[in-house]
């Protein structure tokens, strides 16, 4: 059997390369450093989206909602095993006003909503493994429409990990592997893509044994 793993997330999923604002080759992003260390037992499907939030609807960005797209997205990808679930950065944008506690309860409803989807193997329930981005660090071109994410994606970790805790899945914390770029504060340099995949590939296979 090939197990089916679905990394469900925004422009860090999707590989934002912040030097020049293009995206990462396919080997250099997490999901295919992921998929290299796995091997040929594991699909990896990619499935990021650039300003994508856990619950939230962007008035200036549209259709960025991923509780929205997350229905449809599972069932298009079943059967699915595991879903790795990787959102929350762009919850912090000034705009929707959210304290951490809500944005780590709008990746839990993801999380409870792939649980009881129905799109696992013989119409089961796939795992969750959600994963807390790492916190922001000096934002430079982001600086207004993030201000205030410092102090708020400080507490990522702790608040993921209970939400966790309360909806039964996994949980890994980014932030413990990677450093958010120093060029805008947000997304990962290649090392940090490389550090990422390689620390979710020892954790999959922990759950999928």
């Amino acid at each position: 059997m090939v197990y089916r793993i679905l990394c469900y997330g925004d422009s860090n999923t999707w590989g934002y390369n912040p030097s020049t604002q293009g995206r990462y080759a396919d080997d250099v992003r997490w999901t295919g450093v992921l998929q290299a260390e796995l091997g040929s037992n594991y699909r990896v499907i990619e499935e990021g989206l650039n300003g994508r939030t856990t619950v939230w609807d962007d008035p200036i960005g549209c259709l960025k909602n991923g509780k929205t797209y997350l229905e449809p997205c599972l069932e298009s990808q079943k059967p699915l095993d595991l879903v790795i679930i990787m959102l929350g950065t762009n919850d912090l944008k000034q705009r929707f006003s959210a304290p951490p506690t809500d944005i780590a309860a709008g990746a839990g409803i993801l999380a409870r909503m792939t649980m009881r989807s129905g799109t696992g193997r013989n119409d089961g329930d796939p795992m969750v493994l959600l994963v807390a981005p790492p916190p922001t660090v000096r934002l430079t071109s982001y600086s207004d429409m993030f201000a205030g994410a410092g102090e708020k994606s400080a507490r990522f970790a702790a608040e993921y990990h209970r939400v966790a805790r309360e909806q039964g899945c996994a949980y890994f914390d980014a932030g413990s592997v990677l450093i958010s770029s120093e060029k805008d504060g947000i997304h990962f340099e290649a090392e940090g893509h490389a550090a990422l995949g390689k620390a979710l590939a020892e954790k999959v296979k922990e759950l999928l044994v």
